[in-house]
C-alpha cells in the first residue's frame, strides 16, 4: 500500500470515529449525563482535529487526488466535492464554536446551536466518506496534484 492511499484511509477513519463519538455524546446529553457527554464530545473534537491535521499534511506535502472516474461524471463529482467542502468548512466553524461555548460554560449558546452543528457535522462525515469511496474505492484515483487542479482537473 502506498502513502497516497494510506493517509486518506487513516484520515477518513478519524472522521468516522468523530461522528460515532459525537453520536454517543449526543445520546448521553439527552439522558442528562453531562460529564459523559463532555468526555465523548471532547474525544469527537480531537478525532476531527486529527483528521484535519492528516488531511492538511497530505494536501501540503503530497497534494490532492484528482477524480479518476469517467469524464461524463466529473462535473457531478466537482459539484458534490464543492458542496462537501462548504459543509466541512461550516461544520468546522460550528464545531469550534460548540467546543468553545461548552468549555466556557456558555450553555445557552451551546444548546441553541448544538443540534445544528451536529447535523452539519454528520452530513460532513457522510459526504467525506462518499468522497473517499469515489476517489479510492469506486474508481482508480487520478493524479495527485495541487488542490485547485484536483477540483477543476486542470492540467
Amino acid at each position: 500500500m502506498d502513502i497516497y492511499f494510506v493517509l486518506p484511509t487513516i484520515s477518513t477513519s478519524f472522521i468516522v470515529l468523530s461522528a460515532i463519538l459525537m453520536s454517543i455524546g449526543i445520546f448521553h446529553i439527552k439522558k442528562g449525563n453531562v460529564q459523559t457527554h463532555e468526555k465523548f464530545m471532547t474525544l469527537a473534537a480531537w478525532s476531527a482535529l486529527l483528521f484535519f491535521i492528516i488531511y492538511v499534511s497530505k494536501t501540503i506535502f503530497l497534494g490532492n487526488t484528482q477524480f479518476g472516474g469517467p469524464e461524463s461524471l466529473e462535473l457531478y463529482y466537482v459539484i458534490f466535492l464543492v458542496s462537501h467542502i462548504i459543509l466541512a468548512t461550516t461544520g468546522g466553524i460550528f464545531g469550534g464554536i460548540q467546543v468553545y461555548t461548552g468549555k466556557k460554560n456558555k450553555l445557552r449558546q451551546h444548546r441553541k446551536f448544538g443540534m445544528t452543528a451536529a447535523t452539519i457535522w454528520f452530513f460532513t462525515a457522510v459526504t467525506g466518506i462518499m468522497v473517499y469511496i469515489i476517489l479510492y474505492i469506486l474508481y482508480p484515483g487520478g493524479e495527485t496534484t495541487g488542490l485547485w487542479n484536483a477540483i477543476f482537473h486542470q492540467n
